[in-house]
């Protein structure tokens, strides 16, 4: 079992920790739940922030020609720069932290799929975007953990989140020890986590930790933290497993029977047809990493990249489109 460090998000306020949507209602949230004994949590709610009551009268985001403005329609005011500054300072004085879960659709804190509505009496939906609140959370810390609530009801996306989630807070805690082996050592680790998300990267974060330019220690860092950014921007492809595993189980191609090696590529097939989960690979090699004794691989994050108990296999099957 992996000592896993605690990851710092934070959070919409109205997905489990308090009674502060425009309705005056709470929303329970299964990830949020389950997250809760494993993250620290910093819930904040943007609209309660720049003064809106509880219950409030609604907002939406309305076009115009100088980008989408933050309208109340029964008062006509308008909140835009209320929000945008209230967002710029608050996450200007947040602490070290490593994502956020935000709730969807909210005209602050959706990503993405956010309504914008035209102008006029009678508006219609014009398209979709940002709220206030996440375009500014995606501006300033484009390479942590970001995800709004109902995505994560998509497996594969719940999983990348929380394998950024750990692994990122993981990266903070080597870096505050400002030492150049101990980033050689986090790397090794992760070696076969990160060759799933991108191998070309994951040479390219080799080299930075050989530091063959004798580089500053935090320079180093410094750049090492931009290229795991950018490894970890998409979820890790199917065929990009499979090419992990095959290398993996390279390490017991002469320990294993013709029967068990079958098996094995018989398996892997199958979930290369979508027709068993990645985890019913892997618990092979990794029955095998600890029957033959194979040490480095014993330390590599690659079988437990967040803790075991939040592996949930549901899946809503929405946003497939981003995987």
């Amino acid at each position: 079992m992996r000592n896993f460090p605690t990851p710092r998000v934070v959070v919409s306020k109205c997905l489990e920790f308090g009674p502060v949507r425009y309705n005056g209602e709470a929303i329970p949230d299964k990830v949020v739940q389950r997250l809760d004994d494993f993250v620290e949590f910093l819930p904040v709610c943007p609209e309660v922030e720049i003064g809106l009551g509880i219950p409030r009268d609604v907002i939406r985001l309305v076009e115009a020609k100088d980008g989408c403005q933050l309208i109340q329609p029964k008062t006509n005011k308008n909140l835009t720069n209320s929000m945008v500054s209230f967002s710029i300072a608050y996450l200007n004085k947040l602490p070290e932290i490593d994502g956020f879960l935000l709730k969807g659709r909210s005209p602050t804190c959706g990503i993405s799929d956010v309504k914008v509505y035209g102008q006029g009496g009678n508006p219609q939906v014009v398209g979709k975007t940002d709220g206030i609140f996440a375009q500014e959370v995606l501006k300033s810390f484009p390479g942590l953990a970001i995800e709004e609530e109902g995505r994560l009801k998509n497996f594969t996306l719940r999983e990348h989140f929380l394998i950024k989630l750990f692994t990122l807070a993981a990266f903070r805690e080597q870096k505050r020890t400002e030492k150049l082996k101990g980033l050689v050592e986090f790397h090794s680790q992760n070696k076969y986590l990160f060759m799933a998300y991108h191998p070309q990267i994951v040479k390219e974060m080799g080299r930075l930790t050989a530091n063959h330019d004798s580089l500053p220690v935090m320079t180093v860092y410094a750049r090492y933290e931009e290229k795991l950014s950018e490894l970890m921007e998409k979820p890790a492809s199917r065929p990009s497993h499979i090419n992990v595993c095959e290398h993996i189980f390279g390490y017991f191609k002469h320990d294993i029977t013709g029967d068990e090696k079958r098996y094995f590529l018989d398996e892997l097939r199958r979930y290369h047809e979508e027709k068993v989960p990645l985890s019913t690979v892997l618990a092979i090699l990794k029955a095998w990493t600890i029957r033959f004794d194979k040490k480095y691989l014993k330390r590599q994050t690659y079988f437990e990249p967040y803790p075991m108990e939040l592996v949930e296999i549901s899946d809503s099957g929405k946003g497939r489109a981003y995987s």
